[in-house]
């Protein structure tokens, strides 16, 4: 049965009223749709616009440049104007920190290291120290990262000079951390569950004041905050801790949430008219479908692994690449399997989608193109970069920007690829 909110807040950290009174009205930023500004892009469902990319591509084929990324990351390419951002640590040297390179030509513009020392050196071997993507207002660049066994998130101007730093939670790792921030009006929202108890919290965008917070259950978790606008108003999602919960995003206050999902969730939850989608591997593996007007009611649940890489949503339907490497197709208000097909090889890295067709990209660089339709599995493409591939990519102004590795004499080393058609000569 679903909690009411006044019995939640008994049981968890008041947000600070008086701090959320004292905030200046401020809108959430906008993008032309040539941009990805944050995680999962400018509606934080993994959409992105209708454009003219190429479905081929190798090192000789449709990639434009190719830049060196120093040391390892998972996070994506944030796209703005004329810059990418992206976060990366030299794990040998312990430095996290923030590139900036020309969307143009692939020179890399400046780097900051955000913190030197103190690494959290455990968890899952596919994690790394930094699978948090950058988000950006238009003035300022966020990111979270693990270091000294808490969370911080730090904010730069677009010239790489760090303007604050605040420190969120301890952190117990488990498998890692990879939550990305995101933005809402005039704060940037954090989320760090974990095992020795964790927070969400609401800080100020201009100064990192923490505006509000709450604890969270003592257990692993992943997922980032993820705001949609779904069942009559704008609501903060989240899964996992055994929980599905949804807070006003601005005020903190805690609208609905029921127990659900399942301990430990990665995906970023999507919706499809009054129903939110959570999906988990551990202990239980899941898909369900809730009604996010904290009814409490859950549409439909099936047994599907779908761990790491998130879902989309298309015309009433929802589509995976599970981590097993099958596609799949549900119909969204019942659940019902349309069709599934195999890609092949192990996922991390989320789909997304372009027009009528979504693009999915294994751990060994490989990239499938199929078709967004309910009625068959369609297999459109499949190219390769690198040898190694994690990072979600990015798809804005007729360009895809993939993260990817190549296991050169041994040595591995990472790469920004910019993929486009090239001009006929």
């Amino acid at each position: 049965m679903p909690r009411s909110a006044a019995t939640i807040a008994g049981l968890i950290a008041l947000f600070t009223c008086s701090a959320v009174l004292a905030l200046e009205p401020a809108s959430t930023p906008t993008f032309p749709a040539t941009d990805w500004p944050w995680w999962r892009g400018p509606a934080r469902n993994g959409v992105a616009a209708v454009q003219e990319v190429p479905l081929n591509w190798s090192e000789t084929e449709n990639v434009l440049w190719k830049a060196p990324v120093p040391g390892r990351g998972h996070g994506s390419p944030t796209v703005v104007g004329d810059r990418i951002y992206l976060a990366t640590a030299d794990e040998e040297r312990e430095v996290q920190s923030v590139l900036c390179y020309d969307r143009g030509t692939g020179r890399e513009i400046w780097k900051t290291d955000v913190h030197v020392g103190h690494l959290t050196k455990k968890g899952n071997k596919k994690s790394t120290q930094a699978s948090a993507s950058v988000a950006c207002d238009g003035e300022r660049l966020f990111i979270n990262f693990l270091n000294n066994d808490a969370v911080f998130t730090t904010a730069l101007d677009l010239d790489g000079q760090q303007l604050w730093q605040t420190r969120i939670t301890d952190y117990v790792v488990h498998q890692g951390y990879g939550s990305s921030p995101a933005i809402y009006g005039p704060l940037v929202l954090v989320t760090a569950d974990n095992k020795g108890g964790g927070a969400i919290a609401g800080l100020d965008r201009a100064t990192g004041q923490i505006v509000w917070r709450h604890d969270r259950p003592a257990t692993p978790n992943y997922p980032s905050p993820i705001i949609h606008d779904v069942a009559g108003r704008t609501q903060l999602l989240l899964t996992g801790c055994d929980l599905v919960s949804s807070f006003d995003p601005l005020s903190g206050n805690l609208l609905w949430e029921i127990e659900g999902a399942t301990t430990e969730c990665v995906t970023s939850t999507v919706v499809c008219g009054d129903l939110m989608f959570t999906s988990g591997g551990y202990p239980k593996n899941h898909i369900a479908a809730v009604r996010a007007d904290g009814s409490g009611d859950i549409a439909w649940e099936i047994g599907t692994r779908n761990y790491v890489p998130s879902l989309l949503v298309y015309d009433g339907y929802l589509y995976a690449s599970t981590d097993a490497g099958v596609a799949m197709c549900w119909r969204c208000n019942d659940g019902a399997e349309m069709w599934k097909g195999r890609l092949g090889g192990t996922f991390t890295s989320s789909p997304v989608l372009v027009g009528d067709k979504i693009l999915a990209t294994n751990e060994a660089g490989e990239s499938f193109w199929f078709a967004a339709t309910p009625e068959e599995f369609k297999l459109i493409g499949k190219n390769r970069l690198g040898d190694q591939a994690f990072a979600t990519p990015t798809i804005c102004g007729n360009r895809i920007y993939h993260r990817a590795a190549e296991v050169e004499e041994g040595v591995r080393k990472e790469y920004l690829y910019c993929i486009g058609k090239r001009a006929p000569r």
